[in-house]
Parts: structure tokens; C-alpha cells; sequence
């Protein structure tokens, strides 16, 4: 009877553990276990940029495991893990014992059983639990390869310091990557296994850090004993320092605005869906330079923000960049704002803030591309003259339309070349020229340069598109201007230039050029806004680069904005300042928030633009402008031929030590009509009143620009650049 009971007994067992093992299946991997973080990397493809994701975790296949690390592992938590069944019978038996004697759950599990644990099932500690971790090992012992099994249970296992899984770990700990961990680095990763927190000798108290020695020194003699490591050098080894405990590199100070720009790329083109791209997983390689991002950073703080007043008003003021290689389209550097983690809104995606005067650009080249004519039937270039009073009447608009904008501070010039125009920036004339050559030439030169056909405010049926009432943000105006450096082959900016998930590289597509303008309307335009950075142009203080350069300053309609967009051979940049109320967001006066009367994009912009491309340009050749023009559009140097002004004919000196306020160029406001016609007006006293200028540099055209000056002795526009005379 006994030996019956005992067979029948025995007989059950086995019948419940075949019906426990047929019944058990092997489930889904768990949804905190395949989280991970998405890494993105500057242009380098080395330096970390960032990280996105609830979990700080990157999973690497076992070949970017270093031999070392996994060794260790073995040698600290199942030093039988490569002849065993993926069970420990001894281990489950004495997990057990503790359980029922009321000594509380105990381990005793092998690495499968606990890579089980974490892919597959919770970190709840019961029987039941216990029992389907049991039978799922033995499953996945039998269908999954070692190797296999030790990526999941390094990818898996928590280390401390926020970092899931052996990549996070090596990073956060070391600073390198889990293949290059050497024996005494893996053998302290490997006893943060059993106490991640307690073991962490950054923060553990000195009995913590004496038991995470102690636990070093076992894994390391288990090394020894399975013969993965010589007696001779484990003797010689000492304790790896570790890294100072830090915060999970995240998103903060200028990182979230980059991130922000690569995923708006990967989203906006079809590339990676937000959704997807939410799940974690990728491996992002960014275009951004990061010597220059941090030198464009260092340049709107300095030249800009630092200088403002310790007032309310001066934290409205914002600032937006972008610099673009225009002869790739990459996208090397961008200012979305001071800190993401303060300011989320990411500035340089921004499409409300009016680009001003800089349109003028896309004026000049939609006549020249079109080969328009005066309404005198002269043929427009460089050359053409044209009737600088301020206010005049554009001529030749559809009926209906009428448009006469002043230019700033009311100034009137006589006939003056539309080359001089553009170098004082003179309103009245490239609105009429702008007419000539035909508004819709004119918005089809913009998007034809880069920017988008549904920018806001860039109408043809509004005579103040030639102003620069559109909204493009600061990105694509660089790209557009890029698209006259590279001789009027466009390329649209873009931002991440490999891509991959789970170690499988993905195709991105490819940026070609496609022409936009012949070389001869892209180079005369260039060397049209060659003249705007000379000693009598808006744009002079750009003269402290010191280098062959082009570019477009712009101020709008009540100091809502200024500009300076500007290029050389290699690289393109634009910088734009506006100010914003905080609760409503709506634009307010700039110069009243930064502080002084105006600021105009010759000043603030201009001066950020030069520093951030002296320390960009840095190293590069000195290069000229390759132009190849015709002789009909050969640029001429003209001042005007006559000229009546509302401002003093010659400017008053000034101890404050600001130069002009150059590149103002007010816009007249967009009023829509009713019935589908729009009837664009200047409303009453939307020019700035004028100020006393202060003394231009050597070579300025006395008169041409009012200064900036400080609303008592706040702030101060930025200094003349040393050696700016020719």
C-alpha cells in the first residue's frame, strides 16, 4: 500500500508537470521590457545629443556585448547558466524552503529564469508567478539560443542610475558603450545586479560601498574559477572608478529644440510617423555640428540676451536661427529658444513672426528671372533706376489695389538704382519693383528659393508681399537664401542623415538639387546683397566677419521684428528677434522690451549673426564669391542722383557709442477686404518717429538711417566692429 501510495503519488506529479508544461505558454514580451529610449547623436555620430522615451534603455545584439561583461554575469548570478536547462532545481528548492518557513520570497533563479522574469512576465513576487517563470525557462531554454538569452537578460536588468539594460548602464556609469567594457568594469556592473541602488558607490553609504567591493571581488574569483580569467591579473586589478551620478541626459537647454527639428523631419516627410517614432527604439544620427551649435548659443546669449535689461519685458524677447550648408542642404545649426526645459515652444519652427525687408531678395529675383521690365518698358537689373519718395503710389497694380508705403522714418530719395535699394533698404522703391516684375513672379521666386507654398501671408493678390509680410520661419529662410549661394540650386534644409531601430538601418531619402533660378539671376541677386554689408549698407556691422559675404537685414511694422539673414560661400545663416506677450503670445514692440527706441536688423541680428560665423567659419578658407553674371546685370555702386529727407541731413554725433540703426525697413500691415479683394493700407502711425541718429562709420551715406537709442542707460546697440572701414 505504501509503495502503491508513493507510485501514485509520483504518477500524479509527473501528470501535473507534463499538464503544467502543456499548458503554460510562452507569452508576449512585456511592454516595460522592450521599451526603449530613442538616442539621438550630433553629425559626428558619437557625441550624444540626447534621449526621448519613458525608459532609459538601448538594446544592443550580443556581438555589442563585450566577452567580458557577459563572463561576469555568468560569474555573478548562475555560474552553471551555460550547462543548465535554464532551471535550478537546488536554487528553486531553497527559494522554496525559505518561502514556507516564513522567511520571505527568495531569489535562487537562474539568468533564463530571471530574463524570463523581466521580458516576459512582472516583478511580482508569488508562487504562481514562480511557477509559470519555471516552466517558461525550460521553454525558452529549449527554443532560444545562450547567447540569445544573455542580450535579453543584460537588455533587460535594471542597473541603477535610471539605466535599463547593459548599453544605458555603460553609458551611465562609464561613459562608453557595453563592447568596450573591460574585466573590472563589467564585474562591478555585474554586482550592481544584485543591489543596483545599494551598490552604487557614486551615492552608497560606506557600508554599501564596502558590500559593492566585497560583491567585485566574488564575481571576479568566479572568473577565475569557471577560467575566464588568469589568477596573475585578477591579482593586479583595482576597483574601476566610476562616473560622478548625473540625470539621464535628456532634452534640456538646446537639445529639445534639436530633437524637436529631427522629428518634425522624420514626421514631415513620411520617414517616421510620431507614433512609431513614440514607441522607442531608434538610433538617430542628426546633421547638427556641435561645436557650432554651441557657438550659435553662445552668440544670441552674448551679443543679445545678456546685454537686456534685468526687466519683465526683457524675458518676452525671442530669438530664432537656423545655419545651413548650402551646398548639401544640411541643417548644421539652430536657436529654438534658451532651454527646452523652460521653453518648450521651439522658436525656430515658429511660422508668425514677419521676415520684413529680407523678401526683397525674392523681389529683385523675380524680376531678374523673368526678364520684367519698368512700367517705362526698362528692362530690370541691378542697374535700373527707380523713384525712391517715400509714400509714392505703386503703379500698374490690378484695379482696385492700391499701395504706397513709406520707407523709414518717411526718408525720400530721388532715382536711385534698384542695386542702392536694396543696400539702404528703401521700401518704396522694391514695392513698385516687386510690381513691375509681377506679385505672382514674385511669391512663385519664393517657393522656388525653398519656402513653402502655404506660408502665411504670402499672398499674390497683396502688394505687401514685396515687404516681407510672410511668416517662414527662421529654417527655411536660411534655406531659401542658400538657394542663391548655391548659384540658384535649391535644397530643401534637413536634419538627420542616418537612422535606425533594433540595429536595422533604415533608407532616408535623398536631397538632390533641383534648379531654381539660372546662375546668372542667383549671382547677380548675391551680388546685389554683397552690397548691403558694406561701410554704407544696413547690414555693415556683418563687416566685423571679416570675409566676402552677402546678406538682407529686415525690421518690420512697429519693431514687431528684425532680421539678418546672410551668407558666405560655405555657409548660410538667419537670425530673427521678436518679442511676444506671455498670456496671449501676440507680438509686441521689440525695442520696448529689449529697452531702447528700436532694434533694427542691422544691430542685435547682425552682431549675433557675425559672432556665430567668425567661431563657424573658423579654420575654413577665406573664399570669394564664385558669380558669373552678365554684363547687363552687373551691379553698379550708385547713391542716389537727388534726394529730399524728412531726417537731418547730416547725422549728430553720439557719446553713447551706437552705430545706426540700420536695416529698418517698416511694412506696411495686411488689411484683407471683404468679397475676396484685399486693399492693403498704411495705417496711420505705424513708422517709428525719429531719433536722433548717432555717427555712422567711415563711408556711410549721412542721413540714411536713424540710431538706436537707449531708453535711459539699460542696454546699448552693439558697437561698430573694429576694422568695419574698408
Amino acid at each position: 500500500m505504501v509503495l502503491g501510495g508513493v507510485l501514485a503519488l509520483l504518477l500524479i506529479g509527473i501528470g501535473a508537470f507534463v499538464a503544467m508544461y502543456m499548458l503554460v505558454t510562452v507569452p508576449d514580451p512585456n511592454a516595460a521590457a522592450t521599451a526603449q529610449s530613442n538616442v539621438y547623436y550630433y553629425a559626428d555620430n558619437t557625441t550624444e545629443l540626447g534621449r526621448t522615451g519613458a525608459v532609459n534603455r538601448v538594446s544592443v545584439p550580443i556581438s555589442q556585448i563585450s566577452i567580458n561583461m557577459q563572463h561576469a554575469a555568468v560569474s555573478a548570478e548562475d555560474r552553471t547558466f551555460y550547462t543548465n536547462r535554464g532551471v535550478s532545481i537546488t536554487g528553486i528548492v531553497r527559494a522554496g524552503w525559505y518561502t514556507v518557513t516564513g522567511k520571505g520570497l527568495q531569489g535562487g533563479s537562474t539568468i533564463t529564469q530571471q530574463y524570463v522574469k523581466n521580458y516576459y512576465l512582472t516583478q511580482e513576487q508569488n508562487l504562481v508567478r514562480k511557477a509559470k517563470e519555471f516552466f517558461i525557462a525550460l521553454k525558452v531554454d529549449q527554443t532560444e539560443s545562450k547567447d540569445t538569452i544573455m542580450a535579453g537578460y543584460l537588455n533587460t536588468s535594471y542597473f541603477g542610475r535610471n539605466a535599463y539594460g547593459i548599453q544605458a548602464a555603460a553609458q551611465a556609469y562609464y561613459g562608453i558603450n557595453a563592447a568596450q567594457l573591460n574585466v573590472p568594469q563589467a564585474a562591478y556592473l555585474a554586482a550592481l545586479l544584485q543591489a543596483p541602488s545599494a551598490y552604487d558607490v557614486g551615492t552608497a553609504t560606506a557600508q554599501g560601498k564596502a558590500e559593492a567591493v566585497a560583491r567585485w571581488n566574488y564575481v571576479l574569483d568566479g572568473m577565475v574559477k569557471l577560467g575566464w580569467l588568469d589568477q596573475d591579473e585578477r591579482n593586479s586589478m583595482t576597483f574601476p572608478a566610476t562616473r560622478a551620478p548625473s540625470t539621464t541626459i535628456g532634452v534640456g537647454g538646446q537639445a529639445g529644440y534639436l530633437i524637436d527639428i529631427a522629428n518634425h523631419y522624420l514626421n514631415d516627410n513620411n520617414i517616421v510617423d510620431s507614433g512609431t517614432l513614440a514607441a522607442g527604439g531608434w538610433r538617430i544620427t542628426t546633421t547638427f555640428v556641435k561645436p557650432d551649435q554651441d557657438a550659435l548659443a553662445s552668440a544670441v546669449r552674448t551679443e543679445f540676451t545678456d546685454l537686456l535689461p534685468n526687466t519683465q519685458k526683457a524675458k518676452d524677447v525671442r530669438a530664432a536661427a537656423g545655419s545651413v550648408d548650402p551646398a548639401t542642404g544640411k541643417l548644421l545649426a539652430a536657436y529654438g529658444g534658451p532651454d527646452y526645459a523652460v521653453q518648450e515652444y521651439n522658436d525656430a519652427l515658429r511660422t508668425d513672426i514677419q521676415v520684413g525687408s529680407t523678401f526683397k531678395a525674392f523681389d529683385l529675383a523675380a524680376g531678374l528671372q523673368n526678364q520684367a521690365t519698368t512700367q517705362d518698358g526698362v528692362p530690370i537689373t541691378p542697374s535700373t533706376l527707380y523713384d525712391g519718395t517715400s509714400g509714392r503710389e505703386v503703379q500698374g497694380l490690378p484695379a482696385g489695389l492700391h499701395y504706397a508705403p513709406p520707407n523709414e522714418d518717411d526718408k525720400s530719395y530721388g532715382e536711385i538704382s534698384l542695386s542702392f535699394a536694396m543696400q539702404d533698404s528703401v521700401n518704396s522703391v522694391y514695392a513698385q519693383e516687386a510690381a513691375d516684375a509681377g506679385l505672382n513672379n514674385v511669391r512663385t521666386a519664393a517657393i522656388s528659393a525653398g519656402l513653402p507654398p502655404n506660408t502665411p501671408s504670402m499672398s499674390a493678390s497683396d502688394p505687401s508681399i514685396a515687404l516681407g509680410v510672410a511668416t517662414p520661419n527662421a529654417i527655411q529662410m536660411a534655406g531659401a537664401y542658400a538657394t542663391f549661394d548655391n548659384h540658384g540650386r535649391q535644397i530643401t534644409p534637413w536634419s538627420v542623415q542616418q537612422l535606425s531601430h533594433d540595429g536595422t538601418v533604415k533608407a532616408l531619402p535623398a536631397h538632390p538639387a533641383a534648379t531654381a533660378f539660372s546662375r546668372d539671376t542667383a549671382d547677380t541677386v548675391t551680388s546685389v546683397l554683397q552690397g548691403v554689408i558694406t561701410p554704407a549698407g544696413t547690414g555693415y556691422v556683418a563687416l566685423g566677419l571679416g570675409r566676402p559675404a552677402a546678406g538682407k537685414t529686415g525690421t518690420t511694422d512697429s519693431n514687431l521684428s528684425a532680421w539678418f539673414i546672410g551668407y558666405t560661400p560655405q555657409l548660410v545663416t538667419s537670425v530673427g528677434l521678436f518679442a511676444e506677450d506671455p498670456t496671449t503670445h501676440g507680438r509686441v514692440s521689440l525695442g520696448d522690451a529689449a529697452g531702447v527706441t528700436r532694434v533694427n536688423g542691422g544691430t542685435f541680428p547682425a552682431q549675433i549673426w557675425t559672432d556665430y560665423m567668425t567661431a563657424a567659419l573658423d579654420g575654413q578658407p577665406d573664399e570669394p564669391f564664385d558669380l558669373q553674371i552678365s554684363s547687363s546685370n552687373a551691379a553698379p555702386t550708385a547713391a542716389p542722383s537727388s534726394a529730399s529727407t524728412s531726417a537731418p541731413a547730416t547725422p549728430s554725433s553720439s557719446a553713447s557709442g551706437n552705430p545706426p540703426a540700420t536695416g529698418s525697413e517698416p511694412v506696411a500691415s495686411q488689411t484683407a477686404g471683404q468679397g475676396g479683394s484685399t486693399t492693403p493700407s498704411v495705417p496711420a502711425g505705424t513708422t517709428p518717429p525719429p531719433t536722433t541718429p548717432s555717427s555712422p562709420p567711415a563711408g556711410n551715406v549721412p542721413g540714411q538711417d536713424n540710431g538706436v537709442q537707449p531708453s535711459g542707460a539699460a542696454i546699448s546697440a552693439p558697437a561698430v566692429p573694429l576694422g568695419a572701414a574698408p
